[in-house]
């Protein structure tokens, strides 16, 4: 598939809804090994330059109401900036990642120290992972469901665990497990987009890059999602999928571009980033984007208590 293509233009009436995001600036990114298809270390890398997108990214989110919270980078650790990778939170509690390769293993004990920090209060800190469990970057939420990645990097095992720590059951989340096949898109957030999960405007809607996925998980999102935006091969090899979205404005790479346009005829409104340094270390907008969500029913509570 080449052509990314939308279904017919929607009624649903999309709202932004404000949130609460954890960032890692790229003050020593660099590429300097290769542990997915899109890193080449012979490739010189412009730290300035990257910094620069980054803060442009950051000042974006924070123009349309989001709240960014900042992790101070680590020295020797040049992926710290893809800190969707770095966890996950959900209902409040926040289990810090495990991750496949060596040269990244010291990133989840450094996000996990974070929810340590005044910044993090109001979050349950519950720890590293044990099983290999990459965070955001192939565990997505949408709604009551929390689609997850296999195939390259979380594991099985790292599902099983994610379920349990993070208490899915109690909080009414069902876990779908989704095969990746295509060593580019390593993660799950390459290859889907979580658009919106309808808690405003009815409708639940995703976008993904079919041959990505095994047969199976292309079934699954198929019955899950029958009114999908299906993204071509062009939009999905600059990581166009790789996008956050507040219920109405979807941040994307800015050369993803029938893909903006698919999202405009559904009701979003996209809105173009240049990650293009960042981009050489296999990631964009949302690998950059780690969501921080708070337990509900504890932030209804503390609402209801202030006096107004």
């Amino acid at each position: 598939m080449t052509q990314t293509t939308a279904q017919p233009q929607t009624t649903a009436q999309r709202i932004a809804t404000p949130r609460h995001y954890l960032m890692c600036p790229p003050t020593y990114f660099d590429v300097v090994y290769a542990i997915n298809p899109w890193m080449d270390p012979s490739s010189p890398v412009d730290t300035a330059k990257a910094l620069a997108q980054w803060e442009v990214l950051r000042a974006t989110y924070e123009a349309r109401g989001h709240r960014v919270d900042v992790i101070e980078p680590e020295p020797g650790l040049p992926d710290m900036v893809y800190a969707a990778n770095g966890g996950i939170v959900v209902g409040g509690r926040a289990l810090a990642a495990r991750f496949t390769y060596p040269e990244r293993a010291a990133e989840g004990p450094a996000y996990d120290r974070w929810f340590d920090t005044p910044a993090a209060q109001g979050y349950r800190r519950l720890g590293e992972a044990v099983e290999t469990m990459e965070g955001e970057g192939d565990l997505l939420l949408i709604g009551k469901v929390l689609l997850a990645g296999t195939g390259f990097r979380t594991t099985p095992a790292g599902h099983a665990e994610v379920a349990e720590r993070l208490e899915l059951a109690e909080q009414g989340i069902e876990l779908v497990p989704l095969e990746l096949v295509d060593p580019r898109y390593y993660h799950l957030d390459t290859a889907l987009s979580v658009l919106d999960d309808g808690a405003v405007s009815g409708e639940t809607v995703v976008a993904y890059h079919p041959e990505a996925f095994s047969p199976a998980a292309q079934e699954t999102l198929r019955r899950l999602f029958p009114d999908a935006i299906l993204v071509g091969a062009e939009d999905a090899a600059v990581l166009g999928l790789n996008v956050v979205s507040d219920g109405l404005h979807v941040f994307l790479s800015e050369r993803a571009r029938d893909y903006a346009d698919a999202l405009k005829e559904r009701g979003f409104v996209p809105v173009g980033i240049d990650l293009s340094e960042i981009f050489k270390g296999g990631g964009s907008v949302k690998c950059c984007t780690l969501e921080l969500r708070p337990d509900a029913a504890a932030a209804t509570a503390t609402t209801e208590e202030t006096p107004r």
